[in-house]
C-alpha cells in the first residue's frame, strides 16, 4: 500500500496541473531569456575591440606591448571615472552636460588654494589632503544644485546642466585669470601620476570604481532602485522608492566622480589648465563611451561592463590614430566614424537586446 503522507521533515508533495507547469516553465524561460539578453549586452562590443586590436597590431609593432597598453589605461582612466558618473545619471533617465566643467573647476579651485602665489595660487598654502576634500565638496555642491533645480524645481535637465557648464567654465578661468596652475604637490597629483612598475595607479583606481559601482548597481537595494527609477518612475514611487532622493543623490555622486576624474587628469599632466574639461570638450567622449557601451539615453538600462568597454574602445582608437601619425585635421572625423561603426556592429551582435525601445 502506498502512503500519501510526506516523509518526516519535508513538505507534502503537491501535484502540479498543466497550467502551473506551464507558468513555472514560462517563469524559468523568462529568467533565462533575461540572462541571455544581459550577457549579449555585455559582450556586444567584444568583436569591435578584437578587430581594433588586430588593426592596431598591423598599424604598428609598438601597439601590442605592455607599455603601450599601460599608456592607454593611464590616458583613459580620468575619462572612465567621468563616464561612470554620467552613466549613473543616464540610468535614472537624466543627463548632465556640466560634468566636463566640474572635471576642470573642482581641481582648479583645490589647486588654487594649495599652490603658492608664484604658481598663480591664492597663497593660502592649504594642505593637499584638505585640497582633495575641497575638490570633493565642489563636486558635491555642483551636483546638489543641479539635482535640486532639476528634481525639485522641475526644470529641464538639458538646459540646467548646459547653463551650469558655462557658469563653471567661466569660474574656472575667472578665478585664476585664465592661468594654468603648476607645482602641484605630490600627494595632490598622486592618483594621476604614480604607478606600480608599469601599472598606473589611475588605472587601478578607475577599475576599482567601475567594479564597485557595477556591484552596487547589481546587488545593493539603492542600486536596483536606480534602475527602477530610470525604467518607470511612477512604478518605482508606487513601490515605495523615494524617487526624488535617489535622483538628487545620483546627481551628487556623478559630479563627485567627475571631480575625482579631474584630479586624476591634473596629476597626469602635472598642472590644472584653463582648458581642462570644458575647453577640451570631453563631454562628447563621455557620452560616446556610455552610449556605445549600451547605456540607454532613456534610462533604466545599461551596466558598468558595457560602459568600461566603451572607454576602452575610445582609448584604443585614439592610440591607433596616434601610432599611425594621422593628421589632427582628420582625427575627429575618424573618431566619429568609428563610434558609428561600433554602434552598428554592437547592434548586429546584440540584436534586439541592444536596440533602443520605440
Amino acid at each position: 500500500m502506498i502512503s500519501n503522507q510526506a516523509p518526516e521533515g519535508r513538505a507534502p508533495a503537491v501535484p502540479l496541473d498543466g497550467g502551473a507547469l506551464s507558468r513555472a516553465g514560462g517563469s524559468i524561460g523568462s529568467r533565462l531569456g533575461g540572462m541571455n539578453v544581459s550577457l549579449l549586452r555585455e559582450v556586444a562590443l567584444l568583436p569591435v575591440l578584437v578587430l581594433l586590436i588586430v588593426v592596431g597590431s598591423v598599424v604598428s609593432p609598438a601597439f601590442f606591448t605592455v607599455s603601450n597598453f599601460a599608456g592607454i589605461g593611464e590616458q583613459s582612466s580620468a575619462l572612465g571615472v567621468v563616464v561612470v558618473g554620467e552613466s549613473l545619471i543616464l540610468l535614472i533617465g537624466g543627463m548632465d552636460l556640466s560634468l566636463e566643467s566640474t572635471f576642470g573647476l573642482a581641481p582648479m579651485i583645490a589647486a588654487w588654494l594649495i599652490v603658492p602665489v608664484a604658481a598663480y595660487g591664492a597663497g593660502t598654502d592649504l594642505s593637499p589632503y584638505l585640497g582633495i576634500l575641497v575638490l570633493l565638496a565642489v563636486g558635491a555642491v555642483v551636483g546638489l544644485i543641479n539635482g535640486l533645480l532639476i528634481v525639485k524645481g522641475r526644470l529641464n535637465g538639458f538646459i540646467v546642466t548646459l547653463g551650469m557648464t558655462i557658469v563653471l567654465a567661466g569660474l574656472q578661468n575667472g578665478v585664476v585669470k585664465a592661468q594654468s596652475l603648476f607645482n602641484l604637490p605630490y600627494a595632490f597629483g598622486y592618483l594621476g601620476s604614480a604607478s606600480y612598475g608599469q601599472l598606473p595607479v589611475s588605472l587601478i583606481v578607475a577599475a576599482v570604481i567601475f567594479a564597485v559601482t557595477g556591484l552596487f548597481l547589481r546587488y545593493h537595494r539603492t542600486g536596483r532602485a536606480i534602475y527602477a527609477v530610470g525604467g518607470n518612475p511612477a512604478a518605482a514611487r508606487a513601490a515605495g522608492i523615494k524617487v526624488e532622493r535617489v535622483k538628487i543623490g545620483v546627481y551628487i555622486a556623478g559630479s563627485m566622480l567627475a571631480a575625482v576624474g579631474g584630479l586624476m587628469e591634473a596629476g597626469r599632466v602635472s598642472a590644472v589648465t584653463g582648458q581642462q574639461g570644458y575647453g577640451e570638450g570631453i563631454i562628447f567622449s563621455v557620452f560616446a563611451a556610455a552610449v556605445i557601451g549600451g547605456v540607454s539615453l532613456k534610462g533604466g538600462r545599461g551596466n558598468m561592463v558595457g560602459a568600461a568597454s566603451g572607454v576602452i574602445l575610445l582609448g584604443i582608437v585614439g592610440d591607433i590614430l596616434d601610432l599611425a601619425n594621422v593628421s589632427n585635421y582628420w582625427i575627429e572625423a575618424i573618431d566619429g566614424a568609428v563610434i558609428l561603426f561600433a554602434l552598428f556592429l554592437a547592434r548586429v551582435v546584440g540584436g534586439e537586446s541592444t536596440a533602443e525601445e520605440r
